[in-house]
């Protein structure tokens, strides 16, 4: 028997169905809306009609639903519901300010330092590995400890407290909300400040953030600043780390350049290669996947921001086809597919984009499905009739067109 689609179902119903999903009883429900139980029980049995705007409002925002869902209007597909309760599950973790205000932490013990520190590893290689759903169900707790671990040991707490900031920051560009990424990455910033290391570390997901909002100046300004601070005064004597996150700095500002028709980029990116040279490939200092491979990657980038899909093109085939390629980690081998498919889009070329994409969905589903800049890549290459059958399948799927 097959159940019927929350679309169609009377208003009662889908309030109902999105308590469901919610996992909320009618009590917790009935006390979130201020409301009594019966008055839930009512409403979704149809016997109490819901036709007042604000009541509907109040409804959707307790239930973290659009209200046309609940009128069944412009029904979002599932995974654009995914990705917007996911962003709100991070937004409220974010707002809860636990330890300033005293808050009660719910029964939930104040962990040590060290093993917040695994936790937030064991989360970094879930996002690296592209599975962001994931990571959002993660966060709300694991801001709430490492924010309880630095409160209660601020020495050993604060590299963790960062790293989370960092993670939320990287997670919430991807999602589309770079905004709310600003807000964790600028909490990074002010846990990190007076540790010239450690405020460079965060300062790699503030260049994300910055350049997500459309502030390509400001991302470079503020990542020369950051990666010189840091920068050895020999590289021939610098150490691998430091060198890495120094060049990660440099490729964040010249893809901000790029991004404002810059020709300071490809400088910016030589200058990065000096320093990739003596890290070599196959490492991860600080997340940031840097060597050789990833400033030929960024290359590519750079191109396509300029509007050059064909440099674009030939650097794709060319690092593609390193050992370092396979060393990435997934996040950052399907983040390089969409902007090759971006590259082959802007060629007149449909076809490789459509090749590109289906091997972006098939190391990383949540690349295409999750995040909106994977998303519109896909509408843009299923709008041509050459479109290959499975994209233009996986686009039906998930409610792209």
């Amino acid at each position: 028997m097959t159940s019927t689609p929350p679309e169609v179902l009377p208003v009662g119903r889908r309030v109902a169905y999105w308590r469901g999903r919610r996992r909320l009883s009618q009590q917790v429900f009935a006390d979130r809306l201020g409301k009594s139980k019966s008055w839930v029980d009512k409403v979704e049995r149809g016997v109490r009609a819901l036709d007042r705007v604000s009541t509907l409002q109040e409804i959707a925002t307790v239930l973290r639903i659009d209200a046309a869902v609940l009128l069944g209007r412009h029904i979002q597909p599932a995974q654009v519901i995914e990705r917007d309760v996911a962003v709100e599950r991070i937004r409220a973790a974010l707002s809860r300010y636990e330890v300033p205000l005293g808050r009660a932490a719910g029964g939930r013990p104040v962990l040590p330092a060290v093993q917040v520190a695994r936790q937030v590893t064991h989360a970094w290689i879930t996002f690296q590995h592209a599975r962001y759903l994931r990571v959002a169900e993660l966060l709300p707790e694991l801001l709430a400890d490492v924010e309880r671990a630095h409160a209660a040991d601020p020495v050993a707490g604060r590299v963790p407290l960062v790293e989370a900031y960092r993670l939320a920051a990287s997670l919430l560009v991807k999602l589309g909300a770079p905004d709310l990424a600003w807000l964790a990455v600028d909490r990074a910033m002010t846990a990190a400040t007076g540790d010239r290391l450690l405020v460079a570390v965060a300062a790699v997901q503030l260049g994300q953030a910055l350049r997500a909002s459309g502030q390509g100046r400001e991302a470079r300004s503020a990542m020369l600043a950051a990666a010189y601070r840091i920068a050895p005064p020999v590289v021939e004597f610098g150490l691998p780390p430091e060198l890495s996150l120094c060049g990660t700095l440099l490729v964040q500002a010249a893809l901000a350049a790029a991004g404002d028709g810059d020709a300071a980029a490809a400088d910016l990116l030589d200058e990065a290669a000096t320093l990739a040279a003596r890290v070599g490939d196959g490492h991860d200092h600080h997340r940031t996947g840097f060597g050789p491979t990833a400033v030929e990657l960024a290359r590519a980038a750079s191109a396509v921001e300029s509007g050059d899909g064909g440099e674009a093109v030939a650097w794709h085939e060319k690092t593609t086809a390193r050992d370092g390629w396979r060393w990435l980690p997934v996040e950052h081998r399907a983040a390089h597919l969409l902007d090759t498919a971006r590259a082959y889009l802007q060629t007149g070329d449909p076809i490789d984009a459509g090749r590109v994409l289906l091997e972006a969905d098939r190391i990383a589903p949540a690349e295409i499905r999750h995040r909106p800049a994977g998303r519109d890549v896909l509408a843009q290459v299923v709008r041509d009739p050459t479109a290959p059958e499975m994209l233009v399948h996986l686009a039906a799927t998930i409610g792209v067109g």
